[in-house]
Formats: C-alpha cells, structure tokens, sequence
C-alpha cells in the first residue's frame, strides 16, 4: 500500500536516490520541519521524497530496520518503507514505524511536539494511545565505532 501511495505523490516531489544523499535530505527534512534529526535513523536509504504542495514525505531502505533509543530505552522497528504527511513540529499518517511497548508492537500514526518550550514530543497511534518523551531522546546519537 505504501508503495501506492508513494506512486500517487511523486508527481511535482523532489526525489534523491542513493544512501549519502537520502540520509542527508532527511536529516534536512527534520530539521526544516523542527523535528529531531535523529527521528529517523534509517539505514541503507535507497531514496527519499518529498511533495512540498501536498507534505508528502517518503523514505526506501534496503531493508527493514530495528532502533533502540538509548535514552529512553525504546524499540523502534522501521519498514523497507516509511511514509508520512509533514508540517511544522508534526508527522501525521505515519506508515512504516512501530514501537514496542511491553510485549507488543504498536503503529505509530502520529509524531508532534505540541509546545516546543516543554521539550516533549509526542507519539500516538491511530486508536488513540499516546506517550511522550523528551525531544533530546531522538537527537542524533553518536555512531558506535566497532
């Protein structure tokens, strides 16, 4: 489905192929959106998108991926495809992305930062469950060197 959906918004986005490239316009993306940059820590990035007229914004990898956020001790799974619909300190649809709470996984459907004097952001699914989190937990951690 998400493949579809991307199909329907590349008319008129901007497209970059290739891992450097695709990593360094999604961090832009965040940062111009007042995210955090480090919201999407994605791998292998095939290609990114973005339709400005419709806030449209998808991202390929080679393969999926799973994320552990240190700070707040979180498990985040993302698919070969993440899509979203963008504005300012908001990403609403949001297909790709789960989040492991206890022993299930939950979809993310919705990111914003409501008031961005709390320092919080916010993550909730389509039924409604929420939780927050300090925007400093989804900066941009440090690559481990191996």
């Amino acid at each position: 489905m998400a493949s579809q959906l991307i199909a329907s918004h590349r008319v008129n986005a901007e497209v970059y192929t290739g891992h450097e490239l695709s990593k360094a316009k999604s961090v832009e993306l965040l940062e111009k959106m007042n995210l955090p940059k480090g919201l999407l820590p994605l791998d292998n990035i095939l290609e990114v998108g973005y339709n400005e007229e419709t806030g449209f914004v998808w991202l390929k990898q080679k393969e999926k991926k799973n994320h552990v956020f240190r700070a707040i001790g979180r498990n985040v799974w993302y698919d070969r495809e993440v899509t979203a619909f963008v504005e300012d300190r908001r990403m609403k649809q949001v297909t790709g992305v789960k989040s492991k709470e206890l022993l299930v996984w939950l979809t993310i459907h919705n990111i914003s930062i409501k008031d961005p004097s709390s320092g919080n952001i916010t993550f909730s699914t389509a039924t409604g469950l929420s939780r927050t989190f300090p925007v400093s937990a989804f900066e941009e951690e440090e690559v481990e060197k191996k």
